[in-house]
């Protein structure tokens, strides 16, 4: 006599499907010594009922006016705990893998990120990694894990939309380097990296909209400067000008 599921959570409230044989005119479904609801009869050879709370490994029987059945295991599973993500960050667009730590994973069916969900792979009780999804907007949203034995939230993941670069002052310097610029643009909170003909410079954020940076050393002309967070890049082509000083 199968059932399906055949585990569940222990605050119970789950919707089992029981098969066998002489099902007909079933009058109780017992999980252990406690009595299921939601009986109902779907054919002679099926009834659904829905799990009561309990704990641990249970039999599952089912009482018809000949007589009552032989016992099933149905294995009673705790909540998830939250742990934490491997990133709590990435691009809107989704599409990187992250993964997600804690306790009782082992039966993870779904990952969701806000209102998006995700199927995750389990690869074990404490860890699943899972794909993320598109985000709606830029911005934050609750991360919730649901399994046989519940759900679990409180971990959020922060989504970043590509950067733009608006302004550059000033926009030219020493082809030796050292000038301190400022960066205006958006979303360059969670900027990585600013980079000048490809040489990396370093670099403050200041704000969502400006970031600080000194120009390291260059070859005289105009050169592409380019902004990186983990979502993307922005390049200001020829947005830096190097100027060769004097010569006697």
């Amino acid at each position: 006599m199968p059932i399906s599921p055949n585990q569940g959570s222990t605050g119970g409230g789950t919707t089992v499907t029981i098969t066998g044989t002489n099902l007909s005119n079933t009058s109780a479904v017992k999980f252990g010594t406690k009595s299921a609801t939601g009986i109902t009869q779907v054919s002679p050879t099926q009834v659904t009922a829905v799990s009561p709370s309990g704990t641990g490994t249970v039999g599952v029987t089912v009482t018809t006016p000949g007589g009552t059945s032989n016992p099933v295991s149905f294995f009673y599973v705790g909540a998830p705990f939250k742990g934490s993500l491997g990133s709590s960050s990435g691009p809107l667009a989704g599409g990187n893998t992250i993964t997600i730590n804690g306790t009782g994973l082992s039966t993870a069916s779904s990952v969701s990120f806000g209102a998006t969900a995700a199927t995750p792979t389990v690869v074990s009780d404490s860890q699943l990694s899972v794909v993320v999804p598109a985000g709606a907007a830029a911005g934050s949203v609750g991360v919730t894990v649901t399994t046989a034995g519940g759900t679990n939230n409180g971990l959020t993941y922060t989504y970043i939309d590509n950067p733009t670069i608006g302004t550059i002052t000033p926009a030219s310097g020493s082809t030796s380097g050292g000038t301190a610029v400022t960066i205006t643009g958006t979303n360059l909170s969670s900027t990585e990296s600013v980079t000048f003909d490809g040489t990396p410079a370093p670099f403050s954020v200041i704000n969502a909209t400006t970031l600080s940076a000194v120009t390291p050393p260059g070859t005289a002309g105009a050169v592409d400067v380019v902004v990186s967070n983990p979502s993307g890049s922005a390049t200001a082509v020829g947005g830096y000008t190097y100027i060769a000083g004097p010569g006697i």
